[in-house]
């Protein structure tokens, strides 16, 4: 059972300071009837608006996890930073900062629901995916997802960000684990554990919605088209040509 009164929940992750998109996603949640919206984190950080989607967030006060790009914001020197992370820190003010270190990393939105950002012990662990060598990205399976998200008390569905893919597994406990993909960055490059790239293959700003029923849990994908190519401009001005790439195709090139 969903805690009382929530029969749908709208899932959000990986916004990514992506105003454009979010407000595209906003512009569509009215239509799918959702009682409660989570948001899984990385909020702000990227070469876009993310002070403008700091207040944005704020001002919608969501239950909102923290992501990894959430805490390095504030756990390191701006000159130390990955420069996504560098040019937002650069850009937040005061309680922009306040709000992001009231974050918590896990959250339980509903009674049976558990909500966190890679995995319930890191923040950087896909939780269904694998790395398996450079350029080899390969989808969990059930068994490697269920150990790397360990035990979930009372929880029925688990929600997760981090990959920037849409994607659902079933554990082999009949836990339902749902990532929604990523509202506001369609693709991506990492160095850990190898290099490699991740991609959603078309630019739009996904998000998901989860509903409780008789049978177990409903998953439904969205895929919002808004404007990527005035977001790719942003992206190209600030001098992140991979982020651009990103915005405009939902492709990246291998690292």
């Amino acid at each position: 059972m969903a805690a009382r009164g929530v029969t749908r929940i709208a899932v959000l992750a990986d916004i990514h300071g992506n105003l454009r998109a979010l407000e595209a996603v906003l512009a569509d949640l009215p239509r799918r009837g959702a009682d409660l919206v989570v948001n899984l984190g990385d909020c702000l950080s990227g070469p876009l608006q993310p002070a403008e989607v700091a207040d944005r967030l704020m001002a919608l006060g969501w239950p909102t996890l923290r992501g990894n790009h959430d805490r390095q914001l504030l756990d390191r020197p701006i000159e130390t930073m990955i420069p996504s992370d560098a040019f937002t820190a650069a850009r937040l003010t005061a309680a922009h900062r306040a709000w992001l270190a009231g974050l918590p990393p896990v959250l339980r939105p509903a009674a049976d629901v558990f909500a966190c950002h890679g995995t319930p012990a890191d923040d950087l662990t896909y939780a269904l995916e694998v790395v398996a060598g450079p350029q080899h990205l390969r989808p969990a399976t059930a068994a490697e997802a269920a150990a790397r998200i360990g035990p979930t008390p009372g929880a029925s569905l688990v929600l997760c960000g981090h990959s920037h893919l849409a994607r659902m597994v079933r554990l082999p406990d009949g836990r339902l684990v749902v990532n929604p993909g990523s509202v506001g960055q369609p693709g991506y490059t990492d160095i850990e554990p190898y290099p490699h790239v991740v991609f959603a293959g078309t630019p739009h700003a996904r998000y998901a919605v989860v509903e409780p029923g008789p049978a177990g849990w409903a998953v439904e994908f969205f895929a919002i088209p808004y404007d990527w190519n005035a977001a790719a401009a942003d992206a190209l001005a600030a001098g992140r040509a991979d982020w651009a790439q990103a915005l405009a195709t939902g492709q990246l090139d291998p690292v």
